[in-house]
Parts: C-alpha cells; structure tokens; sequence
C-alpha cells in the first residue's frame, strides 16, 4: 500500500507542478488574466501562488511535511476558485459554464487536499514511503 500511497501521491500533484511552473516562466500573461479577474497586485500574486504550488507540490510528492504541503495547495485552490472562476458574475451562458466547470475543479481539487491532509495527520509514518514525519498532530 506505500507505494500506492505514493503513486496517489505524485499523479495528484503533477497538475500543481506544471501550472506553478507555468506561473512562474509566464508570469506577464498570467498576470495580465488575474488583473482581468480583479485580482490585486496580480503580477505578485501570481509569482506567490506559483511557489506555493511547487513547495506544496513538492512537499507533498516526498513526503516532506505532506501536511503543511496539502494545506499549502488548499490555501492556493480555495482563493483560486473564488476570484479566477467566479462564475456568478458572468451573463454569457457559455462562459458561465466553463468558469463553473473551473470553480468546480479546484473546490474538488481542495477538497481532495483536505482528505489527504487528514489522512497524512492521521496515518502519520504509517503512510509510508515519507521523508518526515507529519508536522501537524
């Protein structure tokens, strides 16, 4: 089960590797998306939430600190969701479908961080396959 436990590990984070990377090496034109969102101070908040994602990316796929790197991308998909996909605020039906679709996608993604937060506080060392144990409980 440890290396299930891993391989669970590393597929859930490899989305949150490739768009933390993407944030930082195109951080103009992602900047410019989130100041269209009404994101503030965009161009910073998108370097910030590109390293969070990679530390909490990382964290998580080694085991290091799992917990602290689950929290880290819950702290990045729930402020994501709200702000970047909030599809309440759209008129055009099409536009309002797939912002729902993306507000959807990152409250379940949250949530799945949540359960894997719980299950790493939980399980401790019996997780397997970690470098350290939890940092929480």
């Amino acid at each position: 089960m440890d290396v299930v436990a891993l391989i669970g590990r590393i597929l859930f984070v490899l989305l949150f590797l490739g768009s933390g990377y993407a944030h930082l090496a195109q951080t103009e034109a992602m900047a410019g998306y989130a100041a269209s969102k009404g994101v503030p101070a965009a161009k910073l908040a998108t370097q910030i939430s590109g390293v969070m994602m990679i530390i909490g990316a990382v964290m998580l796929m080694l085991g290091v600190w799992a917990d602290l790197g689950a929290l880290l991308l819950v702290v990045f998909l729930i402020p994501t969701a709200v702000l970047m996909h909030a599809f309440w605020k759209e008129t055009d039906p099409q536009t309002k479908q797939l912002e729902m679709i993306q507000f959807q996608k990152d409250i379940g993604l949250a949530g799945a961080a949540l359960l894997i937060f719980a299950l790493i506080v939980k399980l401790g060392p019996d997780l397997g396959l970690t470098v350290t144990d939890p940092l929480f409980g």
